[in-house]
């Protein structure tokens, strides 16, 4: 599955990792905001939102660490998308 398919899939979940201040400046559509902290003290809160998870931030790499993260917890379904401007011109 391409980056595209994954933005465009019906059922996918966008959670940008950015700071809120950051992420009220501009984010991409239906995006979640869960900073970076947040989600590396508290993964089990990825594990309520629906597949595939789409990882965003400003330039790709907090979206990294926290894919890096997840993937060695053992989570599936999770992929990093980078930078969320990129994401967004994915959308159709």
């Amino acid at each position: 599955m391409t980056l595209r398919d994954l933005v465009n899939h019906p059922t996918v979940t966008i959670i940008d990792v950015r700071e809120p201040w950051e992420f009220a400046a501009g984010h991409a559509e239906n995006a979640v905001n869960i900073p970076l902290a947040t989600l590396k003290n508290n993964l089990l809160l990825v594990k309520d939102f629906t597949k595939p998870i789409l990882l965003t931030c400003e330039s790709g790499n907090r979206s990294a660490q926290i894919h890096n993260l997840l993937m060695a917890k053992g989570l599936e379904g999770v992929y990093d998308g980078g930078g969320w401007r990129d994401l967004r011109n994915m959308k159709f």
